[in-house]
């Protein structure tokens, strides 16, 4: 059998969870899939349990590479992989039977489309910033959206996507780094132009564990998330010597305000709904109303605030006052 998707399931002391992920890949309506299941130096029984799937079904090939860490085990698992798409999913998630055929056929028919998620839902465990995480990305749906806000937060649910495996391979698979790899792959996929989608229906049950890297791992950290928006953003959107033009002058834009200064870039204004903060003066730049913003030449304007519905009103009130919308990016 030739498969039409790869899975790229990393494992580690997963035994709680990880046979009824296992069985949600088995009943898949696609049934040309391969499941390279990546043992990460399992000490719980998870790798015995790998072995017998792998008896039992010969579309599991199991990998071990020992206690190497995530963006290996993904990595090597990308090196095993050998269908044109690679979907990922983690051993505590379990997928709609119809997942891979859904995700599979949008690739299939929508040759623009790179890097397909779909929406989740969550468990009863789930805490509630997972839950307004959730809200968030699932109303993300085309490449327009995912991209205008993905200096906000990761737009993507990382085990809910599918990608083109020569895509993956031209980005070099995934990065080691002190910051969170995912987060990461969709920022150096957008520098280098490919496009994003969702399938508009949840496709994958997301389970929020305390032992979950995100809540554990310092690389996962709020900081190393923002270090690495700023970073992004300097690289791909700011350039050398635009004035900033900050929409927002509470604590978010503030924060952004003195990361930037601090790498040389000049707050030429905030843009504040608050009447109290009108007409003063912030981090030594004038606070102006909405109805009176001011639009510098050349200026990148930063949507800084908490809420979408204050990052679309923005947007709107930003576009009738002429700026432009490129130039124009929502932070968090």
């Amino acid at each position: 059998m030739i498969p039409r998707v790869s899975v790229i399931l990393p494992v580690r002391d997963a035994s709680a969870t990880l046979q009824e992920s296992l069985l949600s890949l088995r009943g898949q309506t696609l049934h040309e899939h391969e499941v390279v299941a990546v043992d990460d130096g399992s000490t719980d029984g998870s790798l015995a349990l790998l072995r017998a799937f792998e008896r039992e079904d010969p579309r599991v090939r199991v990998v071990e590479t020992g206690a190497c860490g995530l963006v290996s085990a993904l990595n090597s698992g990308l090196a095993w992989a050998r269908a044109p798409f690679v979907a990922r999913m983690d051993a505590d998630d379990v997928a709609r039977a119809d997942r891979l055929e859904r995700q599979a056929h949008r690739l299939d028919e929508d040759l623009a489309t790179d890097v397909l998620g779909c929406r989740v839902t969550t468990d009863g465990a789930a805490r509630q910033g997972m839950r307004n995480y959730v809200r968030w990305s699932n109303a993300l749906l085309e490449h327009d959206e995912i991209v205008a806000d993905l200096f906000v937060e990761s737009p993507l649910v990382h085990p809910s996507v599918m990608m083109r495996r020569p895509a993956l391979q031209a980005l070099e698979g995934w990065r080691a780094f002190d910051g969170p790899e995912d987060y990461d792959l969709w920022l150096r996929a957008y520098a280098a132009g490919l496009r994003f989608g969702k399938v508009d229906e949840p496709l994958l049950l997301w389970r929020d564990r305390p032992t979950r890297l995100t809540r554990t791992d310092p690389r996962y950290g709020a900081s190393r998330f923002f270090a690495l928006k700023i970073e992004s953003l300097e690289r791909l959107r700011l350039g050398a010597g635009r004035d900033l033009v900050i929409w927002g002058a509470g604590p978010i834009g503030k924060r952004w305000a003195r990361a930037l200064s601090t790498r040389g870039h000049r707050v030429a204004a905030f843009v504040e709904v608050n009447p109290a903060k009108i007409g003063r003066r912030i981090h030594g730049a004038m606070v102006h109303g909405t109805d009176a913003a001011p639009a510098p030449a050349g200026a990148i304007h930063l949507a800084a605030v908490g809420q979408p519905g204050a990052r679309s009103r923005i947007r709107a009130e930003a576009v009738r006052q002429g700026v432009r919308p490129g130039d124009l990016v929502a932070v968090a």
